[in-house]
């Protein structure tokens, strides 16, 4: 046969302290842990934030290295043809410049390379929103945990 008193004969089952609250007592309980539910919301949300800032932060520094490194690619790109240009007019019969090629060709791996890296920061920035996604869905739960425990 089970009880639902123990030895000393409290309740095992139901908790007297709820019993015995005041309505003064309830409000000032929900009024702590309205308090420190918007904290801990405010502390999320900072996090959230924080880590979106470092996010786009990174981001950006890669899209403006990017972006220095294919301004070099076209600095070599015109280099070499004005070089080419230049050995063009000088001698019309030669078919063959080595020194307009190579810088052509640093030119168009440092552009690719410069393309690359702008396309991938382009493409992570535009990926990332401004809005605390997990705060949002945080502050939806407690505003059901709220209305639940206020019926």
């Amino acid at each position: 046969m089970s009880t639902d008193y123990q030895a000393d004969g409290k309740s095992r089952v139901g908790n007297h302290q709820g019993d015995t609250r005041t309505l003064s007592d309830l409000i000032k309980e929900l009024r702590d842990e309205s308090v420190a539910l918007v904290r801990e919301e405010v502390a999320l949300a900072k996090t959230e934030m924080g880590e979106k800032v470092n996010k786009v932060g990174r981001n950006s520094a890669m899209l403006l290295a990017g972006a220095a490194v294919a301004h070099l690619g076209l600095i070599f790109i015109l280099l070499a043809a004005s070089a080419g240009l230049e050995r063009f007019y000088d001698s019309l019969g030669m078919w063959f410049h080595g020194d307009w090629i190579a810088p052509l060709v640093v030119g168009l791996i440092v552009g690719i390379i410069g393309t690359v890296m702008l396309l991938k920061a382009r493409k992570t920035l535009s990926e990332t929103t401004p809005v605390p996604e997990r705060t949002i869905e945080s502050l939806k739960e407690d505003k059901q945990w709220l209305q639940a425990k206020t019926k």
